[in-house]
């Protein structure tokens, strides 16, 4: 269930959170465009460069391009994989640049405490993929658009969530 849209943006958000999946630490990295859209999810048990590394190779795969722009808090293995992997995008680092990343993790994280936490990594995978697409499905910009633009695209957006649950 992908939404059609014109692509994503060319600046990217990407963050990491902590997530516990019985009783053992991992990570959730995220990759944010501009406009809100989430780009990717990817859960692993590292957050060294590493997986950096493997976590934009994925984004990049997935994205079909390089982004102008990345933007990500000040972990080290951020720099290694853009050194690595994209050095012509620009890469910022400033305080509160990231703060679109930060608060595409609190969706997650709702849903989270509601399911009562993660039970393996595969079901944690697999839903985060799911609501990332659900999300972006029902994120339509409302203030890009006039008023009647919005409800169709609802109306739209509706209609293609009934064909997925169908």
């Amino acid at each position: 269930m992908k939404r059609k849209h014109r692509g994503y943006g060319d600046t990217f958000y990407i963050d990491e959170v902590f997530v516990k999946i019985n009783g053992r630490q991992h990570y959730l990295w995220r990759a944010v465009d501009q406009d809100g859209e989430v780009v990717d999810v990817y859960l692993q048990a590292r957050r060294d460069g590493a997986a950096a590394k493997q976590f934009f190779k994925r984004l990049l795969r997935s994205h079909g391009g390089e982004p102008r722009k990345i933007v990500t808090d000040k972990l080290r293995s951020y720099g290694v994989a853009h050194r690595e992997l994209i050095p012509e995008s620009i890469h910022s680092t400033k305080q509160y640049e990231n703060n679109r990343a930060e608060q595409s993790h609190e969706a997650t994280r709702v849903r989270e405490r509601g399911m009562r936490r993660f039970k393996s990594t595969r079901q944690a995978q697999r839903f985060l993929g799911v609501h990332a697409a659900v999300s972006n499905l029902f994120n339509l910009g409302r203030h890009l658009v006039r008023a009647q633009h919005y409800r169709d695209l609802r109306v739209s957006a509706f209609e293609e969530w009934s064909r997925a649950v169908a």
